[in-house]
């Protein structure tokens, strides 16, 4: 069940914004949970029961809840119970998973803030329309005693309400002007502030005229589109943190007096320490005794095994296959490869959080003029009236509250939430807010290869070149390995319809194959080498029965679906397209070749791979990283945007901009072209702000404006703002 849950389309990373799935996953981990997993292929409600169902099945364990929004199960349990144990059963129903150290990772928030935003508007928008259904009296002539009691009644219900609601722009506000700096909340809370104080010293002195509606009308407008803001933001974790909570927090370290478990912390170099097969290398170290097959594919991404044996060095994060292992420790925890990684990832994260968003840049502008405008309106009408302090301040506050940039704080926050809604639809899930901005600023795409333009999944390419039994023969063998090349022939062998041959006396030998007897006869299935045989460019196993010359099973990684049309979509978009793997150079040239990817670049480290996005930066490209592993990581933090599947390491989904939900890669240009639009749009959006205070303002200098038709107007160029969003759809 949990293997065919696995090759369903991943569409419920959606959790993140969408509140009746993310129930499903807002489960709060026991605050005395002992063991956290990370399960970077479960994607649905159906996932979550069955490794809760599992878990709790388990003996010693007490309790076990599923995060599907962090893909991260929180376990507690007897002390007895290991991190080990629990992996081997998730393996056994299908479900990948891997310990993460509790001390790491960092507690997320993430529907704190945006609950807190709902609360304020609707708080502010209940007393919004109670203030105006009070005004209604005062604009049908109410006066006198009756007209003051339904303004006193409208402040005794907005002044606690504003005070309330509008703490967010007020917080904002007060931080920058502490710092000498001017940002979109300072006027958006002087025009709240001066509203509402303008209304409280009319109704005192039993003016004619108060504006609590105005000031709580701006208020409600500005919190819904901090909210709209907000849902297309994806709280991020840190990636550099996910990636050091992918170290294993504990190790077997040989000492004169047998083995024990200490933690990373107490390892030293020059300790000798042990790794059994499927377990993950918990440091950098050269191996001492044995040999084995190593996956480095979350480090160079490189999509087969390598042998490792005695003077081989490893790096933490690597897995040991087939055969246990003692290492010599070179350097462990902040000095071990897995945290030069996350260095690498941190330092390119500053970078990117650098970027200035189009809502900033119009900000840093119009606030200033905003403020000098409003104080030459009031010492100008000071100067007219003769000295009239509340008609200058009234004119005043009308000007501040019509040119309010609400419709400019709508303006981006609309466009891209329907631009979101709309590649949510198509398959992509926008985590970052100013990724649709960066997204059309792109004009190069750097691939990953396995797991991103393929699905890292081999699979065998000339089962009709063999005789039958050499087929059944190397089936056999390939059922009693791990290997992936042999897993991938077992389960071809079986869709054929073939059935293994009776080999006996089977055993795996590490680092090299599988062998049995058969016949009277010694078979061997594995490397070229070990068989005698001359290994080629293309990725192969041999098969030799007796003394026959080796015959050999080839492979291919299958290509992610829309990986063709992806590539071809953006290089009619005019983008430059390069693939960057960590695999080996055949493999490498043969998908470039495939996808028509001229510039190609094969066995590059992570530090390669950032290195490469962030010379093209250098150059005055703007880079677009699509790729799902650990070694792509530093280069997905370090692009302009980056792209990864839902399928990622935890580290590399966290570390991108955009996840990819589905399996199709053939939506990236269609993203592209969207995000296009949205600039678009967002920058009509500006203009129609634009041309609204060109008419507004110069009616409000003027004074013939009051502060409600002010807020009144403002709202009509809100609405505006938002249909025009709409056209993204």
């Amino acid at each position: 069940m949990g293997a065919e849950m696995q090759m369903r389309p991943a569409a419920c990373p959606a959790c993140a914004v969408a509140p009746s799935a993310e129930a499903l996953a807002d489960a709060e981990a026991p605050k005395d949970a002992r063991l956290f997993l990370s399960l970077p292929t479960i994607h649905c409600a159906a996932c979550i029961s069955a490794v809760e169902r599992a878990l709790n099945g388990t003996e010693g364990v007490r309790n076990a809840r599923v995060n599907l929004t962090l893909k991260r199960v929180a376990v507690e349990a007897e002390p007895a119970v290991t991190a080990d144990r629990l992996v081997g059963v998730l393996e056994a129903i299908g479900y990948e998973a891997h310990e993460l150290d509790p001390g790491v990772i960092a507690a997320t928030a993430t529907d704190k803030a945006g609950r807190d935003i709902l609360m304020r508007i609707a708080v502010s928008g209940f007393a919004m329309m109670n203030v105006m259904l009070l005004s209604v009296a005062v604009w049908s002539g109410a006066a006198d005693a009756t007209r003051d009691l339904f303004h006193w009644v409208s402040a005794m219900i907005a002044l606690p309400t504003i005070v309330f609601a509008a703490q967010p722009f007020f917080r904002n506000a007060f931080a920058v002007l502490r710092h000498g700096r001017l940002n979109m909340d300072v006027p958006i809370s002087l025009a709240i502030a001066l509203a509402a104080g303008m209304s409280l010293y009319e109704t005192a002195r039993h003016g004619p005229h108060a504006y609590f509606d105005a000031a709580l009308s701006l208020t409600f407008f500005l919190l819904a589109g901090r909210y709209l803001d907000h849902r297309t933001r994806a709280v991020a974790r840190s990636a550099a943190e996910e990636l050091a909570a992918l170290e294993v927090p504990r190790a077997q370290r040989r000492t004169a007096a047998g083995e024990e478990t200490v933690p990373i912390a107490e390892i030293a170099v020059g300790d000798v320490v042990l790794v059994r097969p499927g377990a993950r290398v918990p440091v950098d170290g050269i191996v001492a005794e044995g040999q084995s097959e190593i996956d480095r594919s979350l480090l160079t991404g490189e999509s087969l095994p390598a042998f490792a044996g005695p003077g081989m060095a490893l790096s933490a994060g690597e897995v040991n296959l087939t055969g246990p292992l003692a290492m010599t420790v070179t350097a462990a925890g902040q000095d071990s490869s897995l945290h030069r990684m996350a260095d690498l990832v941190a330092i390119a994260e500053s970078s990117k959080n650098r970027y200035t968003s189009l809502a900033d840049r119009a900000a840093r502008i119009y606030a200033p003029g905003v403020h000098l405008l409003a104080l030459a309106a009031f010492l100008a009408w000071l100067w007219i009236s003769g000295g009239d302090i509340r008609l200058a301040l009234n004119i005043a506050v009308a000007v501040l509250i019509i040119t309010c940039p609400c419709a400019l704080g709508l303006a981006v926050p609309a466009v891209t939430t329907a631009a979101s809604g709309r590649l949510f639809r198509r398959g992509l899930l926008i985590k970052d807010g100013t990724a649709l901005e960066r997204l059309a600023e792109v004009d190069a795409v750097v691939f990953d290869k396995t797991g991103t333009l393929t699905l890292g999944a081999p699979e065998p390419t000339n089962l009709g070149d063999h005789p039958r039994r050499d087929l059944e023969i190397a089936l056999a063998l390939a059922e009693g390995s791990a290997h992936p090349l042999a897993r991938a022939l077992a389960e071809a062998g079986r869709k054929a319809g073939l059935h293994p041959a009776r080999v006996s006396d089977i055993r795996e030998v590490p680092g090299y194959g599988i062998e049995g007897a058969f016949g009277g006869e010694r078979v061997r299935f594995g490397r070229a080498a070990w068989v005698g045989a001359q290994s080629g460019a293309e990725t192969a196993s041999w098969l030799q029965v007796g003394a026959r010359a080796p015959v050999g099973f080839t492979f291919a990684d299958r290509l992610r679906p829309g990986a063709e049309a992806a590539v071809a979509g953006l290089v009619a978009l005019g983008l430059s397209v390069r693939l960057v793997s960590g695999d080996a150079p055949g493999p490498v040239a043969d998908l470039a070749a495939r996808l028509g990817i001229a510039d190609w670049q094969a066995e590059a480290l992570p530090e390669d791979k950032a290195a490469t996005v962030q010379a093209l930066g250098r150059d005055g490209r703007r880079v677009l990283m699509v790729g799902d592993g650990l070694n792509d990581t530093a280069a997905l933090a370090a692009a302009h945007v980056s792209i990864s599947p839902a399928s990622a390491l935890d580290a590399a989904r966290v570390a991108s901009d955009i996840v990819l939900l589905g399996k199709d890669l053939s939506t990236l240009s269609g993203a592209v072209t969207t995000a296009r639009k949205a600039t678009r749009r967002i920058r009509e959006n500006f203009a129609i702000s634009a041309l609204y205070n060109l008419i507004a303002v110069p009616i409000a200098l003027v004074g013939l404006a009051t502060p409600l038709a002010a807020a009144l107007a403002m709202s009509a160029s809100s609405i505006t703002v938002s249909l025009n969003a709409l056209r993204v759809r």
